[in-house]
């Protein structure tokens, strides 16, 4: 029996299968192909756009390496671009900036992306070269040396940056020694040693077709942008047997999370900064869509409680805001500030008090309207260029294993209630708070709380 997504022509070859997914009266229209060696192919097709973005996502993050190879993903984005069989690291860059595009990539916990945004006639360009740094990267020694250099370098300059170590310190309180807990960077102390062998080593184990998504929008033929990916691919690591897309990642078992703690990482700063948070709700959860109303009402934008009460009623932070990480099987909810030091202790006991507020006596009725419209519109606006569109084909695809259409989402916002809400708040900001500080203050400074 052939394998999900795959079908069998005469003589039992396996071959592509294309489907249409939707045709959005909000955008264009969504195709998908599954390659037979398990490789997917998502695009929209939006003729009044007279650009491509187009990206490499694949589902591999920082998550998936074990304590040595700390750092491993994010080593190998870089080293993608430091050439391959074909072409240098100067040919990869020119060729695309020679026709005005831009290429880069990222690495998160979860997954990492190549992209390249291009004028749609240059679109086979983008493909052949993204393609091939993808699929066919040589990993040259002297380039693993020279990035291991640009790499701690990277890590040293975030090091510098106390409003973004906060965030891998909440990480860490939450999560310790659990992959999530750690910098996707890797640190010093795993960077160093790593060797190319170990790298190579992740490369070909992780990079496989099954574990990839190509995902493309703008003015573009969806057979077009299929048959270019297979010729770029031809002959590559990634040309390979048939075999099924691999499932998303799945939500069980739970990621177990550290009781709450507090963390200090002491710092002669002008400015602390605080984040006050606890485990949240994985990205599948059904009450997804009232959390975004939720942390909208409380931090998420200039008419939330937390920003009105503690910096334009009391002027104590110029930045304050409430986030949701969300992952496969786990999630953050956590309130950040940056604010003078001798304000640290007000900024706190004014966002335990609120969060509290809410968890006892819920939100109100013109706040659900106000949180339920941020939601809707942030998200429609953000589907104003190439790149979002893009983005959002793949992480359907990848995160979720299929595409909400724009209306449904939107429907599923419209949806939630005061009750969904207020039910939420009870029990998300009622559970045990992790504190993370980075500022200068001793360790036990905070041990009280």
């Amino acid at each position: 029996m052939p394998s999900p997504g795959l079908a069998r022509a005469a003589g039992g070859t396996a071959r592509a299968v294309t489907r249409t997914l939707s045709d959005d009266p909000l955008g264009g229209t969504v195709r998908r192909t599954v390659l037979p060696s398990g490789l997917r192919v998502l695009t929209e097709a939006i003729p009044a756009m007279r650009s491509v973005s187009f990206g490499i996502w694949v589902a591999v993050g920082s998550r998936d390496e074990t304590g040595p190879q700390a750092g491993a993903a994010h080593f190998l984005e870089h080293l993608l671009f430091k050439g391959t069989n074909k072409r240098s690291a100067l040919e990869i860059s020119s060729e695309i900036e020679a026709v005005g595009g831009e290429t880069n990539a990222f690495t998160t916990k979860e997954y990492t992306c190549y992209y390249a945004r291009v004028l749609d006639e240059d679109l086979p360009l983008a493909i052949d070269v993204m393609c091939d740094l993808v699929a066919d990267s040589v990993l040259a020694a002297a380039d693993v040396e020279t990035e291991r250099g640009v790499i701690l370098e990277e890590i040293a300059m975030h090091d510098d940056e106390p409003g973004d170590e906060v965030h891998d310190l909440f990480a860490r309180a939450v999560y310790g020694d659990h992959p999530l807990g750690r910098l996707i960077s890797g640190t010093e102390e795993t960077v160093t040693p790593m060797t190319r062998r170990q790298i190579q080593s992740f490369y070909r184990r992780r990079y496989t077709a099954p574990q990839i998504v190509i995902a493309a929008a703008g003015n573009l033929d969806h057979a077009a942008v299929v048959k270019l990916v297979r010729q770029a691919l031809r002959g590559t690591p990634l040309d390979t047997d048939a075999a099924a897309p691999a499932a998303h990642r799945p939500a069980t078992p739970a990621v177990r999370t550290k009781p709450a703690a507090t963390l200090v990482e002491p710092k002669e700063t002008e400015q602390a900064h605080v984040i006050l948070g606890c485990p949240g709700i994985d990205r599948t959860d059904e009450r997804r869509f009232a959390l975004g109303v939720l942390n909208n009402v409380l931090g998420g934008g200039m008419s939330s409680r937390l920003f009105q009460e503690i910096r334009e009623q009391r002027g104590l932070a110029y930045s304050v805001y409430s986030y949701a990480s969300q992952y496969a099987d786990s999630g953050l909810f956590a309130v950040y500030a940056g604010c003078a030091p001798g304000k640290v202790d007000e900024v706190l006991d004014l966002t335990r008090a609120e969060l509290q507020r809410v968890a006892a006596t819920g939100i109100t009725e013109a706040e659900l309207a106000r949180g339920k419209g941020m939601s809707k519109g942030s998200f429609v606006l953000g589907l104003e260029d190439t790149g979002s569109r893009m983005s959002r084909l793949a992480k359907g695809e990848l995160l979720y294993g299929n595409l909400m259409p724009v209306d449904e989402l939107l429907a599923r916002v419209d949806a939630v209630t005061l009750d969904d809400v207020n039910g939420l708040a009870a029990d998300l900001l009622a559970r045990p708070m992790s504190l993370a500080v980075v500022g200068p203050f001793d360790e036990s400074a905070f041990a009280a709380r």
